[in-house]
Protein backbone atom coordinates (compact mmCIF):
# COMPACT_ATOMS: atom_id res chain seq x y z
CA UNK A 1 0.00 0.00 0.00
CA UNK A 2 1.48 3.53 -0.63
CA UNK A 3 1.85 6.26 1.80
CA UNK A 4 -0.91 8.60 0.54
CA UNK A 5 -3.53 5.49 0.27
CA UNK A 6 -1.90 4.17 3.74
CA UNK A 7 -2.59 8.08 5.12
CA UNK A 8 -6.42 7.76 4.21
CA UNK A 9 -6.90 3.83 5.32
CA UNK A 10 -9.89 5.28 8.04
CA UNK A 11 -11.34 2.74 8.68
CA UNK A 12 -10.01 -0.20 7.10
CA UNK A 13 -7.71 -3.42 7.15
CA UNK A 14 -5.26 -3.54 9.56
CA UNK A 15 -1.88 -3.13 8.19
CA UNK A 16 -0.12 -3.29 11.57
CA UNK A 17 1.93 -6.12 12.97
CA UNK A 18 -0.46 -8.49 15.16
CA UNK A 19 -1.66 -6.31 18.72
CA UNK A 20 -0.60 -7.40 22.02
CA UNK A 21 -3.66 -8.37 23.64
CA UNK A 22 -4.49 -6.37 26.57
CA UNK A 23 -6.39 -8.10 29.50
CA UNK A 24 -10.05 -7.17 30.65
CA UNK A 25 -13.47 -9.13 29.69
CA UNK A 26 -15.49 -5.83 28.95
CA UNK A 27 -16.53 -5.11 25.61
CA UNK A 28 -15.02 -2.34 24.04
CA UNK A 29 -16.00 1.39 25.46
CA UNK A 30 -18.31 4.06 24.05
CA UNK A 31 -16.87 6.60 26.63
CA UNK A 32 -14.11 6.83 29.59
CA UNK A 33 -15.48 5.72 32.90
CA UNK A 34 -13.89 8.42 36.03
CA UNK A 35 -15.56 8.40 39.61
CA UNK A 36 -15.87 11.98 41.69
CA UNK A 37 -12.43 12.87 40.06
CA UNK A 38 -13.96 13.17 36.51
CA UNK A 39 -12.68 17.14 36.81
CA UNK A 40 -9.16 15.60 36.51
CA UNK A 41 -9.48 15.39 32.80
CA UNK A 42 -10.03 18.10 30.76
CA UNK A 43 -11.84 16.64 27.66
CA UNK A 44 -14.87 15.11 30.36
CA UNK A 45 -15.43 19.08 30.78
CA UNK A 46 -16.42 19.63 26.80
CA UNK A 47 -19.40 17.56 27.07
CA UNK A 48 -20.76 21.10 29.18
CA UNK A 49 -19.65 23.25 26.60
CA UNK A 50 -21.51 21.41 23.82
CA UNK A 51 -21.74 23.52 20.67
CA UNK A 52 -19.42 26.36 21.52
CA UNK A 53 -16.47 27.13 19.61
CA UNK A 54 -13.13 25.09 21.01
CA UNK A 55 -10.73 25.80 18.02
CA UNK A 56 -10.11 27.60 14.57
CA UNK A 57 -7.68 26.57 12.42
CA UNK A 58 -6.67 26.46 8.87
CA UNK A 59 -9.30 23.83 8.52
CA UNK A 60 -12.39 25.73 10.17
CA UNK A 61 -13.76 25.54 13.27
CA UNK A 62 -14.13 22.85 15.66
CA UNK A 63 -16.52 22.84 18.67
CA UNK A 64 -16.23 21.36 21.69
CA UNK A 65 -18.65 18.50 20.80
CA UNK A 66 -16.97 18.24 17.90
CA UNK A 67 -13.69 17.83 19.75
CA UNK A 68 -15.07 15.04 21.77
CA UNK A 69 -16.62 12.90 19.63
CA UNK A 70 -13.54 12.78 17.42
CA UNK A 71 -11.22 12.15 19.94
CA UNK A 72 -13.90 9.16 21.35
CA UNK A 73 -13.70 7.94 17.24
CA UNK A 74 -9.66 7.67 17.62
CA UNK A 75 -9.69 6.21 21.02
CA UNK A 76 -11.59 3.07 19.89
CA UNK A 77 -9.18 2.91 16.90
CA UNK A 78 -6.07 2.87 19.03
CA UNK A 79 -7.55 0.22 21.58
CA UNK A 80 -8.77 -1.61 18.48
CA UNK A 81 -4.77 -1.40 16.73
CA UNK A 82 -3.72 -2.60 20.26
CA UNK A 83 -6.27 -5.56 20.56
CA UNK A 84 -7.27 -4.03 24.14
CA UNK A 85 -11.12 -4.89 24.57
CA UNK A 86 -11.32 -3.44 27.87
CA UNK A 87 -10.18 0.05 26.43
CA UNK A 88 -7.56 0.55 28.74
CA UNK A 89 -3.86 0.38 27.60
CA UNK A 90 -2.58 0.64 31.41
CA UNK A 91 -0.42 3.70 30.75
CA UNK A 92 1.46 2.58 27.44
CA UNK A 93 2.85 5.11 25.52
CA UNK A 94 1.07 6.57 22.62
CA UNK A 95 3.66 9.15 20.54
CA UNK A 96 1.82 11.77 18.66
CA UNK A 97 3.24 13.82 15.49
CA UNK A 98 0.53 16.30 14.36
CA UNK A 99 0.21 19.49 12.92
CA UNK A 100 -0.58 23.09 15.42
CA UNK A 101 -4.34 22.29 14.32
CA UNK A 102 -7.48 20.21 15.99
CA UNK A 103 -5.49 16.93 14.80
CA UNK A 104 -3.17 17.94 18.19
CA UNK A 105 -6.48 18.01 20.29
CA UNK A 106 -8.42 14.98 19.45
CA UNK A 107 -4.95 12.94 18.98
CA UNK A 108 -4.56 13.98 22.68
CA UNK A 109 -7.51 13.14 24.13
CA UNK A 110 -8.11 9.85 22.23
CA UNK A 111 -4.70 8.76 24.21
CA UNK A 112 -6.42 10.08 27.13
CA UNK A 113 -9.71 8.51 26.36
CA UNK A 114 -7.50 5.15 25.65
CA UNK A 115 -5.86 4.83 29.28
CA UNK A 116 -2.37 5.64 27.19
CA UNK A 117 0.12 8.05 28.32
CA UNK A 118 0.30 11.11 25.18
CA UNK A 119 4.34 11.59 23.99
CA UNK A 120 4.27 15.18 22.22
CA UNK A 121 6.71 14.66 19.22
CA UNK A 122 7.58 17.66 16.81
CA UNK A 123 7.50 18.22 13.73
CA UNK A 124 11.28 20.67 13.15
CA UNK A 125 12.88 17.39 15.10
CA UNK A 126 15.07 15.31 12.55
CA UNK A 127 14.33 11.68 12.15
CA UNK A 128 17.38 10.69 14.80
CA UNK A 129 15.48 12.81 17.43
CA UNK A 130 12.41 11.28 16.88
CA UNK A 131 13.83 7.67 16.68
CA UNK A 132 14.90 8.47 19.95
CA UNK A 133 11.67 9.48 21.94
CA UNK A 134 9.98 7.09 20.61
CA UNK A 135 12.14 4.52 21.59
CA UNK A 136 13.05 6.13 24.60
CA UNK A 137 9.75 6.66 25.94
CA UNK A 138 8.47 2.82 24.51
CA UNK A 139 5.49 4.17 22.30
CA UNK A 140 3.37 1.56 21.45
CA UNK A 141 1.78 3.30 18.66
CA UNK A 142 2.46 6.59 16.90
CA UNK A 143 -0.36 8.89 15.61
CA UNK A 144 0.42 11.17 13.01
CA UNK A 145 -0.91 13.40 10.51
CA UNK A 146 -0.67 13.07 6.92
CA UNK A 147 1.86 15.33 6.30
CA UNK A 148 4.08 13.40 8.50
CA UNK A 149 3.71 9.87 7.80
CA UNK A 150 6.26 10.33 4.87
CA UNK A 151 9.00 11.39 7.85
CA UNK A 152 7.55 8.66 10.46
CA UNK A 153 7.32 5.63 8.51
CA UNK A 154 11.11 4.79 8.11
CA UNK A 155 11.26 5.49 11.59
CA UNK A 156 8.85 3.00 12.90
CA UNK A 157 9.93 0.68 10.49
CA UNK A 158 12.96 0.49 11.95
CA UNK A 159 11.60 0.56 15.85
CA UNK A 160 9.33 -2.03 14.89
CA UNK A 161 6.25 0.59 16.31
CA UNK A 162 2.89 0.82 14.47
CA UNK A 163 2.00 3.73 12.48
CA UNK A 164 -1.83 5.12 12.87
CA UNK A 165 -2.50 8.12 10.32
CA UNK A 166 -5.07 10.21 10.99
CA UNK A 167 -7.83 10.00 9.03
CA UNK A 168 -10.10 13.23 7.33
CA UNK A 169 -12.81 12.30 10.42
CA UNK A 170 -10.25 14.07 12.44
CA UNK A 171 -10.37 17.09 11.12
CA UNK A 172 -13.24 17.81 9.40
CA UNK A 173 -15.76 14.84 11.15
CA UNK A 174 -19.29 15.28 12.30
CA UNK A 175 -20.03 15.43 16.18
CA UNK A 176 -22.18 12.09 17.32
CA UNK A 177 -23.81 12.06 20.26
CA UNK A 178 -21.04 9.66 22.28
CA UNK A 179 -23.84 8.19 24.13
CA UNK A 180 -23.54 5.88 27.26
CA UNK A 181 -22.94 2.48 28.15
CA UNK A 182 -21.26 0.13 30.73
CA UNK A 183 -18.24 1.71 31.10
CA UNK A 184 -15.23 0.45 33.09
CA UNK A 185 -13.99 1.98 36.53
CA UNK A 186 -10.62 3.95 36.43
CA UNK A 187 -9.02 6.17 38.75
CA UNK A 188 -7.12 8.78 36.75
CA UNK A 189 -5.57 11.12 38.92
CA UNK A 190 -2.73 9.09 39.44
CA UNK A 191 -2.20 7.80 36.05
CA UNK A 192 0.15 8.75 33.78
CA UNK A 193 -1.50 11.38 31.21
CA UNK A 194 1.71 12.74 29.23
CA UNK A 195 5.88 12.18 28.88
CA UNK A 196 7.49 15.68 27.38
CA UNK A 197 10.97 15.67 27.08
CA UNK A 198 13.64 18.19 28.42
CA UNK A 199 14.96 20.86 26.31
CA UNK A 200 18.34 18.89 26.41
CA UNK A 201 19.98 22.94 27.15
CA UNK A 202 22.12 20.85 29.82
CA UNK A 203 22.29 17.49 28.90
CA UNK A 204 20.35 14.54 26.79
CA UNK A 205 16.81 15.10 26.60
CA UNK A 206 14.45 13.44 29.65
CA UNK A 207 11.31 12.31 29.60
CA UNK A 208 9.50 14.15 32.15
CA UNK A 209 6.57 12.00 33.17
CA UNK A 210 3.22 13.97 34.60
CA UNK A 211 0.02 12.59 35.96
CA UNK A 212 -3.89 14.08 34.88
CA UNK A 213 -3.38 15.15 38.93
CA UNK A 214 -0.23 17.19 37.81
CA UNK A 215 -2.22 18.96 34.68
CA UNK A 216 -4.86 19.37 36.36
CA UNK A 217 -3.43 21.30 39.31
CA UNK A 218 -0.96 23.46 36.74
CA UNK A 219 -4.39 24.46 34.99
CA UNK A 220 -6.59 25.35 37.36
CA UNK A 221 -3.87 27.41 39.26
CA UNK A 222 -3.35 29.19 36.20
CA UNK A 223 -6.74 29.48 35.27
CA UNK A 224 -7.41 31.47 38.33
CA UNK A 225 -4.48 33.38 38.77
CA UNK A 226 -4.72 34.94 35.60
CA UNK A 227 -8.60 34.65 35.39
CA UNK A 228 -9.65 32.66 32.39
CA UNK A 229 -12.91 32.80 31.10
CA UNK A 230 -15.10 30.95 28.22
CA UNK A 231 -15.12 34.41 26.78
CA UNK A 232 -11.21 34.56 26.11
CA UNK A 233 -9.90 33.82 22.82
CA UNK A 234 -5.96 33.01 22.60
CA UNK A 235 -4.07 33.08 19.80
CA UNK A 236 -1.51 29.98 19.73
CA UNK A 237 1.61 29.83 17.81
CA UNK A 238 3.99 28.10 19.83
CA UNK A 239 5.04 24.51 19.11
CA UNK A 240 3.03 21.35 20.67
CA UNK A 241 5.49 19.14 22.50
CA UNK A 242 6.47 22.10 25.49
CA UNK A 243 4.25 22.78 28.70
CA UNK A 244 4.30 26.39 27.58
CA UNK A 245 2.62 25.76 23.98
CA UNK A 246 0.18 22.20 25.63
CA UNK A 247 -0.69 23.51 29.14
CA UNK A 248 -0.73 27.00 29.46
CA UNK A 249 -1.94 27.93 25.65
CA UNK A 250 -3.78 24.92 24.60
CA UNK A 251 -5.16 23.01 27.85
CA UNK A 252 -6.17 26.12 29.86
CA UNK A 253 -8.66 27.98 27.59
CA UNK A 254 -9.85 24.52 26.90
CA UNK A 255 -10.80 24.05 30.44
CA UNK A 256 -12.55 27.13 30.95
CA UNK A 257 -14.56 26.71 27.51
CA UNK A 258 -12.75 29.31 25.88
CA UNK A 259 -11.53 29.55 22.00
CA UNK A 260 -8.03 28.46 20.64
CA UNK A 261 -7.01 29.93 17.02
CA UNK A 262 -3.95 28.20 15.72
CA UNK A 263 -1.91 29.21 13.57
CA UNK A 264 -0.63 26.20 11.84
CA UNK A 265 3.10 28.12 12.88
CA UNK A 266 4.56 31.17 13.42
CA UNK A 267 4.45 34.08 11.14
CA UNK A 268 4.57 37.52 12.49
CA UNK A 269 2.56 39.16 9.47
CA UNK A 270 -0.77 36.72 10.85
CA UNK A 271 -0.16 37.64 14.36
CA UNK A 272 -0.43 41.34 14.09
CA UNK A 273 -3.29 40.96 11.35
CA UNK A 274 -4.88 38.72 14.23
CA UNK A 275 -4.13 41.57 16.54
CA UNK A 276 -5.78 44.06 14.50
CA UNK A 277 -8.97 42.50 13.23
CA UNK A 278 -12.05 43.39 14.05
CA UNK A 279 -13.29 39.67 12.90
CA UNK A 280 -14.71 37.10 15.62
CA UNK A 281 -13.69 35.11 17.26
CA UNK A 282 -11.30 38.45 18.65
CA UNK A 283 -7.65 37.24 19.90
CA UNK A 284 -8.01 39.11 23.98
CA UNK A 285 -4.93 36.60 24.76
CA UNK A 286 -1.09 36.25 23.42
CA UNK A 287 1.44 34.16 24.81
CA UNK A 288 4.66 33.94 23.70
CA UNK A 289 8.52 33.50 24.16
CA UNK A 290 11.03 36.39 23.80
CA UNK A 291 12.19 35.83 20.25
CA UNK A 292 8.65 35.82 18.92
CA UNK A 293 8.39 39.51 20.46
CA UNK A 294 11.30 40.72 18.95
CA UNK A 295 10.29 39.29 15.84
CA UNK A 296 6.99 40.91 15.63
CA UNK A 297 8.95 44.25 16.77
CA UNK A 298 10.76 43.96 13.86
CA UNK A 299 7.70 43.51 11.51
CA UNK A 300 6.51 46.40 13.35
CA UNK A 301 9.37 48.52 12.76
CA UNK A 302 9.07 47.83 9.14
CA UNK A 303 5.50 48.08 8.43
CA UNK A 304 3.83 50.85 11.02
CA UNK A 305 5.78 53.53 10.36
CA UNK A 306 2.58 56.41 10.19
CA UNK A 307 2.60 58.06 13.56
CA UNK A 308 -1.52 57.50 12.86
CA UNK A 309 -0.81 53.72 12.33
CA UNK A 310 0.99 53.26 15.54
CA UNK A 311 -1.68 55.12 17.42
CA UNK A 312 -3.86 52.98 15.64
CA UNK A 313 -1.79 49.85 16.65
CA UNK A 314 -2.05 50.57 20.82
CA UNK A 315 -5.42 51.87 20.75
CA UNK A 316 -6.65 48.21 19.71
CA UNK A 317 -4.32 46.33 21.70
CA UNK A 318 -5.02 48.31 24.54
CA UNK A 319 -8.45 48.05 24.58
CA UNK A 320 -9.57 44.99 22.97
CA UNK A 321 -6.52 42.64 24.76
CA UNK A 322 -6.35 41.64 28.41
CA UNK A 323 -3.38 40.08 28.74
CA UNK A 324 -0.36 39.21 27.35
CA UNK A 325 2.62 36.97 28.64
CA UNK A 326 6.25 36.38 28.24
CA UNK A 327 7.63 33.10 29.02
CA UNK A 328 9.96 29.89 28.23
CA UNK A 329 13.25 31.89 28.65
CA UNK A 330 14.52 35.26 30.04
CA UNK A 331 12.76 38.10 29.08
CA UNK A 332 15.07 41.02 28.17
CA UNK A 333 14.15 44.53 29.58
CA UNK A 334 14.68 45.72 26.21
CA UNK A 335 11.95 43.96 25.03
CA UNK A 336 9.87 44.68 27.31
CA UNK A 337 10.17 48.30 27.30
CA UNK A 338 9.59 48.59 23.43
CA UNK A 339 6.98 45.93 23.24
CA UNK A 340 5.38 48.12 26.31
CA UNK A 341 5.57 51.35 24.42
CA UNK A 342 4.03 49.85 21.29
CA UNK A 343 0.93 47.86 22.97
CA UNK A 344 0.80 49.76 26.00
CA UNK A 345 1.23 45.85 27.63
CA UNK A 346 4.00 45.17 30.34
CA UNK A 347 4.55 41.67 29.28
CA UNK A 348 3.54 38.76 32.56
CA UNK A 349 6.80 37.41 33.58
CA UNK A 350 6.56 33.99 35.46
CA UNK A 351 8.40 30.93 35.85
CA UNK A 352 7.88 27.29 35.22
CA UNK A 353 10.04 23.79 34.08
CA UNK A 354 8.53 20.36 32.40
CA UNK A 355 8.85 19.31 35.48
CA UNK A 356 6.97 21.14 37.64
CA UNK A 357 4.56 22.94 34.79
CA UNK A 358 4.27 26.52 36.43
CA UNK A 359 5.24 27.15 39.91
CA UNK A 360 5.53 31.65 40.15
CA UNK A 361 3.91 34.31 38.31
CA UNK A 362 3.45 37.91 38.28
CA UNK A 363 0.40 39.33 39.10
CA UNK A 364 -2.46 40.20 36.45
CA UNK A 365 -3.46 43.62 38.17
CA UNK A 366 -0.97 44.61 40.19
CA UNK A 367 2.19 46.41 39.48
CA UNK A 368 4.56 43.56 37.72
CA UNK A 369 8.57 44.39 38.23
CA UNK A 370 10.85 43.74 35.06
CA UNK A 371 12.53 40.87 35.41
CA UNK A 372 11.01 39.23 38.70
CA UNK A 373 8.98 36.01 38.35
CA UNK A 374 6.44 36.69 40.72
CA UNK A 375 5.41 35.04 43.57
CA UNK A 376 3.73 31.07 43.73
CA UNK A 377 0.48 30.30 42.05
CA UNK A 378 -2.05 28.28 43.72
CA UNK A 379 -1.33 24.95 45.48
CA UNK A 380 2.68 25.68 45.55
CA UNK A 381 5.44 25.60 47.58
CA UNK A 382 8.59 26.92 47.40
CA UNK A 383 12.02 27.37 48.78
CA UNK A 384 15.63 29.19 48.39
CA UNK A 385 18.59 26.85 49.66
CA UNK A 386 22.02 26.73 50.51
CA UNK A 387 24.39 23.77 51.27
CA UNK A 388 24.50 23.08 55.09
CA UNK A 389 27.78 24.01 56.39
CA UNK A 390 27.04 22.99 59.71
CA UNK A 391 26.73 19.34 58.78
CA UNK A 392 24.61 18.74 61.51
CA UNK A 393 22.21 16.44 59.93
CA UNK A 394 20.07 19.05 57.89
CA UNK A 395 20.81 19.21 54.46
CA UNK A 396 20.57 22.26 53.84
CA UNK A 397 20.21 26.06 54.98
CA UNK A 398 16.49 28.02 54.18
CA UNK A 399 16.85 31.45 53.05
CA UNK A 400 13.49 31.55 52.40
CA UNK A 401 9.94 29.96 51.98
CA UNK A 402 6.76 30.94 50.68
CA UNK A 403 3.40 30.00 49.12
CA UNK A 404 0.69 31.59 47.39
CA UNK A 405 -0.41 34.05 50.94
CA UNK A 406 3.25 34.77 51.69
CA UNK A 407 7.19 34.52 51.93
CA UNK A 408 8.83 34.29 55.14
CA UNK A 409 12.59 35.35 55.18
CA UNK A 410 14.96 33.64 57.15
CA UNK A 411 16.78 36.70 59.30
CA UNK A 412 20.50 36.87 58.05
CA UNK A 413 19.50 35.80 54.42
CA UNK A 414 17.78 38.59 52.77
CA UNK A 415 18.49 38.90 49.52
CA UNK A 416 20.79 36.23 49.07
CA UNK A 417 20.60 33.63 46.64
CA UNK A 418 20.46 30.33 46.49
CA UNK A 419 18.96 26.87 44.87
CA UNK A 420 14.82 26.81 44.09
CA UNK A 421 13.36 23.99 45.14
CA UNK A 422 9.22 23.35 44.76
CA UNK A 423 6.96 21.31 46.05
CA UNK A 424 3.13 20.36 45.18
CA UNK A 425 0.64 18.66 43.24
CA UNK A 426 1.95 20.28 39.54
CA UNK A 427 5.46 18.24 40.30
CA UNK A 428 5.71 15.43 38.14
CA UNK A 429 5.96 11.76 38.65
CA UNK A 430 8.84 10.71 37.20
CA UNK A 431 11.59 10.68 34.81
CA UNK A 432 10.66 8.10 32.78
CA UNK A 433 12.76 4.97 32.54
CA UNK A 434 15.25 6.85 34.84
CA UNK A 435 14.55 5.73 38.78
CA UNK A 436 18.23 7.31 40.21
CA UNK A 437 17.87 10.47 37.85
CA UNK A 438 14.48 10.85 39.86
CA UNK A 439 15.82 10.05 43.44
CA UNK A 440 18.41 12.54 42.83
CA UNK A 441 16.17 15.19 41.38
CA UNK A 442 14.70 15.53 45.00
CA UNK A 443 15.59 16.13 48.46
CA UNK A 444 15.28 13.99 50.99
CA UNK A 445 12.31 15.59 52.68
CA UNK A 446 10.63 15.90 49.33
CA UNK A 447 11.46 18.84 47.31
CA UNK A 448 11.70 18.93 43.82
CA UNK A 449 15.45 20.68 43.20
CA UNK A 450 15.25 23.01 40.32
CA UNK A 451 19.01 23.37 39.76
CA UNK A 452 18.40 27.08 39.45
CA UNK A 453 19.48 29.70 41.38
CA UNK A 454 17.02 32.27 42.31
CA UNK A 455 16.90 35.14 45.17
CA UNK A 456 13.81 36.86 47.28
CA UNK A 457 13.49 40.24 47.07
CA UNK A 458 11.00 43.49 46.80
CA UNK A 459 8.21 41.05 47.46
CA UNK A 460 9.48 39.23 44.27
CA UNK A 461 11.19 35.75 43.47
CA UNK A 462 14.23 36.75 40.48
CA UNK A 463 15.64 33.85 38.73
CA UNK A 464 19.26 34.39 38.00
CA UNK A 465 20.26 31.05 35.93
CA UNK A 466 20.79 27.62 35.74
CA UNK A 467 23.22 26.88 38.23
CA UNK A 468 25.30 24.71 36.07
CA UNK A 469 24.96 27.03 33.52
CA UNK A 470 24.15 30.22 34.26
CA UNK A 471 26.13 31.23 37.45
CA UNK A 472 29.30 31.92 36.50
CA UNK A 473 32.57 31.49 39.11
CA UNK A 474 34.80 34.09 38.68
CA UNK A 475 37.74 34.96 40.62
CA UNK A 476 35.90 34.03 43.87
CA UNK A 477 32.65 35.74 42.64
CA UNK A 478 29.64 34.50 41.56
CA UNK A 479 28.11 36.35 38.50
CA UNK A 480 24.34 35.82 37.12
CA UNK A 481 24.88 35.52 33.14
CA UNK A 482 20.68 36.21 32.82
CA UNK A 483 21.67 39.61 34.63
CA UNK A 484 24.73 40.27 32.53
CA UNK A 485 22.55 39.58 29.33
CA UNK A 486 19.82 41.97 30.56
CA UNK A 487 21.83 44.70 30.86
CA UNK A 488 24.40 44.39 28.07
CA UNK A 489 21.14 44.10 25.74
CA UNK A 490 20.32 48.08 26.49
CA UNK A 491 23.83 48.47 24.38
CA UNK A 492 22.75 50.16 21.45
CA UNK A 493 24.70 48.15 19.02
CA UNK A 494 23.94 44.52 20.58
CA UNK A 495 21.26 42.83 19.19
CA UNK A 496 21.50 39.20 21.13
CA UNK A 497 23.89 37.94 23.14
CA UNK A 498 24.47 35.00 25.50
CA UNK A 499 26.88 35.23 28.59
CA UNK A 500 29.08 32.01 28.95
CA UNK A 501 31.77 30.90 31.40
CA UNK A 502 34.80 29.58 29.39
CA UNK A 503 37.17 26.96 31.24
CA UNK A 504 39.83 29.13 32.82
CA UNK A 505 43.68 28.06 34.68
CA UNK A 506 43.58 31.55 36.47
CA UNK A 507 40.06 32.79 37.13
CA UNK A 508 38.46 28.97 37.04
CA UNK A 509 36.09 30.69 34.68
CA UNK A 510 35.93 33.56 32.61
CA UNK A 511 32.81 36.22 31.71
CA UNK A 512 32.64 35.44 28.13
CA UNK A 513 29.97 37.60 26.07
CA UNK A 514 28.76 36.01 22.48
CA UNK A 515 27.36 38.93 20.69
CA UNK A 516 25.17 39.69 17.23
CA UNK A 517 25.38 43.32 16.71
CA UNK A 518 22.90 45.55 14.37
CA UNK A 519 23.67 45.79 10.66
CA UNK A 520 26.16 48.50 10.40
CA UNK A 521 27.71 48.82 13.83
CA UNK A 522 31.10 47.28 14.94
CA UNK A 523 31.79 47.13 18.92
CA UNK A 524 35.53 46.20 20.11
CA UNK A 525 36.49 44.40 23.23
CA UNK A 526 37.54 48.10 24.86
CA UNK A 527 34.40 49.42 23.99
CA UNK A 528 32.26 47.20 25.44
CA UNK A 529 33.97 46.84 29.04
CA UNK A 530 33.97 50.87 28.95
CA UNK A 531 30.80 50.89 28.02
CA UNK A 532 29.83 47.78 30.68
CA UNK A 533 31.64 49.55 33.45
CA UNK A 534 28.71 51.59 33.95
CA UNK A 535 25.85 49.37 34.07
CA UNK A 536 27.95 46.10 35.73
CA UNK A 537 30.51 45.29 38.85
CA UNK A 538 33.81 45.28 37.82
CA UNK A 539 33.81 41.30 38.43
CA UNK A 540 30.62 40.98 36.36
CA UNK A 541 32.18 43.31 33.01
CA UNK A 542 32.85 40.39 30.49
CA UNK A 543 36.45 39.65 29.59
CA UNK A 544 35.93 38.33 26.58
CA UNK A 545 33.65 38.96 23.48
CA UNK A 546 33.06 37.08 20.58
CA UNK A 547 30.94 38.63 17.51
CA UNK A 548 28.74 35.97 15.91
CA UNK A 549 26.38 36.17 13.00
CA UNK A 550 23.62 34.55 14.63
CA UNK A 551 23.48 33.16 18.81
CA UNK A 552 21.69 29.64 17.94
CA UNK A 553 18.39 28.91 19.54
CA UNK A 554 15.61 26.08 20.14
CA UNK A 555 11.91 27.04 19.26
CA UNK A 556 11.18 28.04 22.62
CA UNK A 557 14.05 30.53 22.49
CA UNK A 558 16.68 28.95 24.69
CA UNK A 559 20.24 28.58 24.12
CA UNK A 560 21.93 25.32 25.01
CA UNK A 561 25.33 27.04 26.57
CA UNK A 562 27.05 23.97 26.75
CA UNK A 563 27.00 23.31 23.26
CA UNK A 564 27.49 26.64 22.77
CA UNK A 565 31.18 26.36 24.96
CA UNK A 566 31.98 23.31 23.42
CA UNK A 567 31.60 24.19 19.75
CA UNK A 568 33.59 27.73 20.25
CA UNK A 569 36.16 26.36 22.46
CA UNK A 570 36.86 22.74 22.31
CA UNK A 571 40.14 21.16 23.65
CA UNK A 572 41.99 21.84 20.59
CA UNK A 573 40.19 25.46 20.18
CA UNK A 574 42.74 28.05 18.11
CA UNK A 575 41.10 31.30 18.22
CA UNK A 576 38.76 32.28 15.15
CA UNK A 577 40.55 34.19 12.69
CA UNK A 578 37.88 36.78 12.83
CA UNK A 579 35.24 37.86 14.59
CA UNK A 580 37.14 37.35 17.97
CA UNK A 581 38.35 40.46 20.00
Amino acid sequence: MSLRRLAWAWPGPCWWPAPRRCRGRSTLHTAPAVRSDSSTLGFRRALGFGDRIALVDQHGSHTYKDLYSRSLCLSREICRLRGCADGDLREERVSLLCGNDVSFVVAQWATWMSGGIAVPLCRKHPQAQLEYFIQDSRSSVVLAGPEHVELLSPVVQKLGVPLLPLPPAVYHGAAEDPGEGRLPEWDWRDRGAMIIYTSGTTGRPKGVLSTHQNIRAVVTGLVRKWAWTKDDVILHVLPLHHVHGVVNKLLCPLWVGATCVMLPEFSAQLVWEKFLSSETPRINVFMAVPTIYSKLMDYYDKHFTHPHVQDFVRAVCEEKIRLMVSGSAALPLPVLEKWKGITGHTLLERYGMTEIGMALSNPLTAARLPGSVGTPLPGVEVRIVSENLQKDGYPYVVHAEGNEEDTKVTPGFEEKEGELLVRGPSVFREYWDKPEETKTAFTSDGWFKTGDTAVFKDGNYWIRGRTSVDIIKSGGYKVSALEVERLLLAHPSITDVAVIGVPDVTWGQRVTAVVTLQEGHSLSHRELKEWARGVLAPYAVPSELLLVEEIPRNQMGKVNKQDLVRQLYPRDWAAPKTGRQ
